[in-house]
């Protein structure tokens, strides 16, 4: 079986700020990339585990966030665009998409770290339907008919990844402690405003992992009806809603594409 595996890095155990720990001049990011690089070796040991035979690894975070040198040596590590972003490299030939690492979309209440590619972001929808990061790319492999089947991050990301993608195996590794409602702030003050968690040891994290990747690819061979995804229907229209920002009063942004998920998620890159 041949799976990938998108990860980020806000949604990892013991990642407590942006500042620090989330971009490369911060003072806590090599450490931070090791974590993520451990919780993402787990659930490539479960998968193996339960036979995997092709692991790719995407590292998915802006600035980069998986130490190579760290990552299991059974797998392929992805970095950078292809042609076109989206689908990041998936393809029919894939079995199974999964997530480690993954925070909560944008307004989300009680999650850490909370955004939707930035912290510009006050929603993105496709048709309607209210999607972050994580329903960028599951509903382009909805469309290749890949399922996904693991989704490992924050509980807040959990209950939303539950919500778009019934049936996946949800691994939560901390929660956030703060409301939202926050539509008001700008860009900057958002990015300060949801950093309180209470984390899992991060030893505990990956051993929820590695038991989450193994029962999701279990039960991936044994019934793979049991992971599912919202009926859309062509065409396709992708909806921003932007925030203040020291550049830009905010805004909207819409897309439409006739035909295809992939298709849509991909025109903002195409101006």
């Amino acid at each position: 079986m041949k799976l990938m595996i998108m990860t980020d890095i806000e949604g990892v155990a013991g990642i407590l700020n942006f500042e620090d720990w989330c971009v490369p001049e911060g003072r806590y990011y090599d450490k931070g990339k090791r974590l993520l690089t451990e919780e993402v070796n787990a659930a490539i040991d479960g998968f193996y585990e339960g036979g995997a035979g092709e692991v790719t690894v995407i590292d998915g975070h802006g600035s980069g966030a998986i130490d190579p040198e760290l990552l299991d040596e059974r797998v392929w590590l992805s970095r950078g665009h292809y042609e076109h972003i989206f689908p990041w490299g998936l393809d029919v030939s894939y079995d199974a998409l999964a997530y480690v690492g993954q925070h909560a979309k944008a307004g989300t209440p009680y999650s850490q770290l909370t955004h939707t590619q930035g912290c510009s972001f006050l929603d993105m929808t496709l048709n309607d339907i209210s999607i972050g990061e994580y329903g960028q790319l599951v509903l382009c492999a909805m469309e290749l008919g890949v399922p996904t089947i693991l989704a490992c991050g924050e509980q807040a990301f959990a209950e939303e990844a539950e919500a778009l993608t019934p049936g996946v195996v949800t691994i939560s590794v901390k929660q956030g402690l703060l409301p939202d409602g926050l539509d008001h702030l700008d860009e900057d003050a958002y990015r300060s405003a949801k950093l309180s968690a209470c984390h899992r040891s991060p030893k505990k994290a990956r051993t929820m992992i590695r038991a989450g990747a193994l029962e999701s690819i279990q039960r991936l061979k044994t019934d793979p009806s049991s992971f599912q995804y919202p009926s859309l229907t062509p065409p396709y229209e992708l909806n921003f809603a932007l925030r203040q920002t020291k550049d830009n009063a905010p805004r909207t942004e819409r897309f439409e594409h006739p035909d295809s998920i992939i298709g849509a998620m991909n025109l903002p890159f195409a101006q």
